[in-house]
């Protein structure tokens, strides 16, 4: 058998890529009025806009089911789950909960990718791809930390009004007193959000964020990643440019950010990640 990965729902990762490496997903949860809806799971309609919708991150129950099925398909090789920043969801501390109640608690390990969306799920490809060669438990999970480690991750927003309001951003945000004339560029260092510069105008904050990602990227190739939440022709656009400017590009993906991530970052978010050195 072979050690088998577990994520959760906010590192966006392509239903069938996840599906081909053989990777568990466990959904976090928006609350949308009463009802509790599944990211990834349960279809349904949501208002970004709302200060009435709000997110959850997995239980470690849930957690624990996941962990305790990937360690019977890994006869007993193990399991290396890595999940968003626990700066920005309890859902690894919900892990580290569910882990300390298992009977085969030394198979699993946790990694805290220190990020989010894409930035989450490239450690996970890397940790997967390692998985798939046959590599022993210690491996995978060095695979998972060093692309953590090595991610980067740049986000332009409308407003920060709901990441403050959810708690995910600084009261620096302050800086930003004329949110209305300027548009935020955001980085997350050491697994928090955290505002790196502005711009004027959005086509403005947009090249920041290409030039930002093109040199955190570096000249030896890297993971690249390009998400949004409804802002599709942007992405695309931004998608060209890594793709022309960053050397060696070693692999490209585009996608959206899921409703966990889109309830803090507000339509018309764009984030650019990189992996320098690729993710195997």
């Amino acid at each position: 058998m072979a050690v088998v990965v577990v994520t959760d729902s906010s590192a966006s990762l392509p239903a069938d890529l996840a599906a081909d490496l053989g990777v568990l997903t466990v959904p976090l949860h928006v609350l949308v009025d009463d009802r509790e809806i599944r990211e990834g799971v349960d279809d349904c309609e949501i208002d970004y806009s709302s200060s009435a919708v709000t997110t959850s991150g997995a239980s470690p129950g849930d957690l624990r089911s996941a962990y305790e099925r990937a360690l019977d398909m890994s006869g007993g090789d193990g399991v290396v789950a890595v999940h968003i920043s626990r700066q920005l969801s309890g859902t690894w501390e919900a892990g580290r909960t569910a882990v300390r109640d298992m009977d085969a608690a030394d198979r699993v390990r946790l990694v805290d990718s220190l990020s989010a969306g894409l930035g989450t799920g490239f450690p996970v490809l890397a940790a997967a791809r390692r998985a798939r060669t046959g590599a022993p438990l210690d491996v995978v999970y060095d695979s998972a930390v060093s692309a953590a480690s090595r991610g980067r991750t740049f986000i332009v927003v409308n407003r920060t009004e709901q990441l403050r309001r959810g708690g995910r951003l600084s009261s620096a945000a302050a800086f930003f007193g004329t949110e209305l004339v300027t548009k935020p560029i955001l980085q997350i260092v050491d697994g928090r959000i955290e505002l790196r510069e502005k711009a004027r105008t959005r086509s403005k904050a947009f090249a920041k964020l290409v030039a930002a990602a093109v040199d955190a990227a570096g000249e030896d190739g890297a993971a690249v990643a390009v998400q949004h939440l409804g802002a599709e022709e942007a992405a695309n656009t931004i998608a060209g440019q890594l793709r022309d400017l960053v050397p060696g590009i070693r692999e490209l993906i585009v996608s959206e950010f899921g409703p966990t991530l889109g309830v803090h970052l507000g339509m018309g978010a764009v984030g650019a990640l990189v992996v320098p050195g690729g993710c195997g």
